[in-house]
């Protein structure tokens, strides 16, 4: 099976156009308003139509109401929902219900015991986001360049369908997917010169580091 890449938090014509080059499967668009990656959702919508038939659009909110929801749909339209906050196992089931999109549902990582919260969510969400736990003192649910221990992972391996988030870049992309073997990865400041801009080259040296990887894998 082919390895899904995600490159998230994207905002210009330029880093969704690396993005798609290097063959990216899904991209991201965050709607946080705290987040350095935050973007309009018309804007969005018009980066989504380059991508609409190359790769899937993620919409991606953190604890968004109803009335936030119905306007980042309305406006770009995404293949996917991303609920990286603290929504209930109902709130991910009217979610899908509400919008009949497909959900990605965050958790954050940094024991063997977090894994334990997904439980619930398996018959109702259609994919998992593993994200490192937040440093001490960010407002930010994910993008903050920490990793977790990926062997914490290991178990999962056919048992639910993950992306894998968290301090990912060029030059650990290969161990982690040694130790995890994941079906999809997620990265977005891993390819940034600063926060919040995307770095054309980051974005390309990512892949190629992502291709060699996976054909050391293959051999």
């Amino acid at each position: 099976m082919a390895l899904d890449i995600k490159i998230c938090g994207l905002k210009t014509d330029e880093a969704l156009a690396a993005a798609l080059a290097g063959g990216a499967s899904h991209v991201g668009f965050i709607f946080f308003q705290k987040s350095p990656r935050n973007i309009d959702p018309i804007e969005a919508g018009r980066l989504r139509e380059t991508a609409r038939g190359r790769a899937k659009a993620v919409a991606v909110t953190v604890d968004a109401d109803d009335e936030t929801l119905d306007h980042i749909v309305a406006s770009m339209s995404p293949d996917m929902l991303q609920l990286h906050g603290h929504e209930t196992v109902e709130r991910v089931a009217e979610v899908k219900a509400r919008y009949g999109l497909p959900v990605m549902k965050a958790f954050a990582i940094r024991e063997a015991a977090d894994l334990d919260a997904i439980a619930p969510y398996v018959s109702v969400a259609d994919r998992f986001l593993f994200d490192a736990k937040p440093p001490v003192g960010s407002e930010l649910p994910g993008g903050n360049g920490v990793s977790f221990d990926w062997r914490l992972l290991a178990g999962l391996e056919g048992q639910v369908d993950y992306m894998l988030s968290g301090g990912l870049n060029a030059a650990n992309i290969g161990e982690a997917l040694r130790l995890t073997n994941p079906p999809g990865i997620d990265i977005s400041s891993g390819v940034e010169s600063a926060p919040g801009v995307k770095d054309v080259a980051l974005i390309d040296g990512f892949f190629r580091a992502v291709r060699a990887a996976t054909d050391n894998r293959a051999a």
